[in-house]
């Protein structure tokens, strides 16, 4: 996805519920037809030319005669080199794909060379011993924290190297997957005990009182409460950013970046269907798998709105109109690495450079929408500074008529006791969800 020309777009190739949150971590034991098949997946992922759940996704679908047991253990391969990237290059820098492969299997998995005997090629035995042994202790901080210096250089402004080592640690585990259920059309308890009944290895979220974290594999798309628009998959730190708009009944609110639509649905649901809730993007494709989920959702107050930038007349036409207005802005993403490992690799600092420009120039379009006492909420799902405080910052002080709303006394005004003070800033390190960060805006 370029980023100079989906301004509203949800973010830069960051799928945050895509095929390597799907599959729940396997037993690799590995056929060597299956170690093929990663291998020969990690020549075109490495190269970093296109979104790795993407590749996958296609290659799957070139291959349908891949087993789900195949697809899971190839998924978690590729996922695993990905994760560990920057410390196998460190441990083997003259590797390839297959090479890394097998480190990550020895190293990382803590599988014997015995038993990956059948992969090993005997050219590459002594290659193979020795990465295995190597220690990591006098590597840098960006191979322990798996994390380009660029990116470790801009999270200093804000951290201290511990900081950065605990946060670059946590985005390398794999995400859970987090359930958000339709208050419309039953209650978290409910589906919670349902689930549990059924096998289901579940718990309520920690922060967002919509929400369920599962534990075990679990086919939503066959499963009835999917299919009834009962749940969704969405995030719980992204759960957090609708409740944080407070949008209410009979309000008119809008979605400036609603991508799919999960927090279009979620918002729909505080709202109780009532009011009006548009949901707007310049993405058709994206914009169009609202479309069902809003059909199963049983919501009837959104509008969605296909535009061509944060200057349509569409948006003019509503100026100083709305009460809420959310903008989860097109970002580098990097709050994702769990679910989006190779997205590191696919940023740098002229596209972030680039994505600030149209971070600012939103956070003003929706700004332009709002009635006085309205609120805005700018959010991403960066990790950067010059991504969130520093467009936060450089707004206020060209709007002298839009103050901070501390998000913590936002959260508390709705029962939810998170204090990350004046800004919403969620790590997977601290609160196990993705990493976000948002702000809450009001108008004078």
């Amino acid at each position: 996805m370029d980023a100079g020309k989906c301004l509203l777009s949800r973010r830069i190739g960051a799928s945050r519920y895509n095929v390597s949150s799907i599959f729940f971590p396997v037993s690799l034991k590995l056929t060597p037809a299956q170690f093929q098949e990663a291998s020969a997946l990690l020549v075109e992922v490495l190269q970093f030319a296109a979104p790795a759940d993407a590749l996958l996704s296609a290659h799957f679908r070139r291959n349908p005669k891949l087993g789900s047991q195949d697809r899971a253990l190839i998924a978690d391969c590729v996922y695993g080199v990905l994760r560990k990237f920057l410390a196998l290059r460190w441990l083997m820098p003259e590797g390839t794909p297959r090479l890394w492969l097998l480190v990550w299997l020895a190293r990382f998995q803590g599988i014997s060379l015995r038993e990956l005997e059948p992969l090993i090629r005997e050219k590459d035995r002594e290659k193979l011993l020795e990465a295995k042994s190597k220690p990591l202790e006098g590597a840098p901080l960006s191979v322990h924290a798996e994390l380009p210096d660029w990116v470790i250089g801009s999270l200093q402004a804000t951290q201290s190297d511990a900081e950065i080592l605990t946060l670059g640690r946590a985005l390398q585990t794999a995400a859970p997957l987090d359930l958000r259920v339709n208050t419309l059309k039953d209650s978290r308890e409910a589906v919670l005990d349902l689930l549990i009944k059924q096998g289901v290895q579940a718990q309520a979220t920690p922060y967002s009182p919509w929400g369920i974290r599962i534990k075990t594999p679990l086919d939503l798309s066959r499963h009835v409460l999917f299919k009834k628009g009962v749940i969704e998959v969405q995030d719980e730190g992204s759960q957090l950013l609708a409740l944080l708009t407070g949008a209410r009944r009979g309000e008119m609110v809008a979605d400036l970046c609603a991508g799919a639509g999960g927090k279009t649905l979620a918002l729909g649901a505080a709202m109780a269907s009532s009011g009006r809730l548009y949901a707007f993007d310049i993405n058709e494709k994206r914009l169009g798998k609202l479309s069902p989920r809003l059909k199963r959702s049983g919501l009837s107050n959104v509008t969605a709105q296909l535009i061509n930038s944060e200057n349509d007349t569409r948006l003019k036409r509503l100026a100083g109109k709305l009460d809420r207005v959310l903008i989860d802005a097109p970002c580098s993403g990097l709050g994702t690495l769990r679910r989006n490992p190779d997205l590191k690799f696919r940023q740098s600092p002229e596209t972030v450079a680039s994505l600030t420009q149209t971070q600012a120039s939103l956070i003003r379009a929706g700004a332009k929408m709002l009635k006085p006492g309205g609120r805005l909420v700018y959010a991403t799902c960066s990790l950067l500074p010059q991504e969130n405080q520093n467009i936060v910052e450089a707004f206020l002080g060209e709007h002298p008529e839009f103050v901070l709303v501390p998000a913590t006394d936002a959260l508390a005004s709705q029962r939810i006791e998170l204090n990350t003070g004046d800004f919403l800033q969620m790590s997977p390190a601290r609160h196990g969800t993705d990493g976000f960060f948002a702000a809450l805006l009001q108008k004078q």
